[in-house]
């Protein structure tokens, strides 16, 4: 076969450190864009972005010249000087990891629907129960004593 052909997607999922409340509904809009100015600036494909007052999560399309690392410590790296100017707050941070996830093409719509619903979500559940049922799901393993 003379070229390459992926289907390479991953919801990804991270806090911000503590899970402190930074984000208030007004700026989540301009939050959620420049996040995906990023993905797209690192040439990755942002198929949603969505999140709350604590944790983002993110619906993106990679190339499989893509390293996942990479890609999330330019994401988080390049967000965080941003925010910390936008909101004139020099001790934001993110949370030290990560989830990934992958999400398979026919599941793409579903995933989307879900990063795009995070607040009707999560007046049900809290992000660190959401969170273990993503491991799970997953079939990740994991010591609860080094998640929060």
């Amino acid at each position: 076969m003379p070229s390459t052909h992926s289907s390479l997607h991953f919801h990804l999922v991270f806090s911000t450190k503590n899970r402190e409340n930074w984000f208030e509904a007004d700026f989540r809009p301009r939050l959620f864009a420049y996040l995906g100015g990023v993905v797209k600036g690192l040439e990755g494909h942002p198929h949603a972005i969505g999140g709350i007052a604590n944790h983002v999560h993110l619906l993106v399309g990679l190339k499989p010249t893509h390293c996942l690392s990479d890609l999330m410590r330019e994401l988080k790296s390049d967000s965080t000087k941003w925010i910390k100017g936008q909101l004139n707050r020099s001790s934001f941070a993110w949370q030290t990891g990560y989830g990934a996830f992958s999400v398979s093409a026919p599941d793409l719509e579903k995933a989307r629907n879900y990063v795009l619903n995070q607040e009707e979500h999560h007046r049900k559940q809290s992000f660190q129960e959401e969170y273990l049922i993503f491991l799970k799901r997953g079939l990740v393993e994991y010591d609860e004593r080094y998640l929060w």
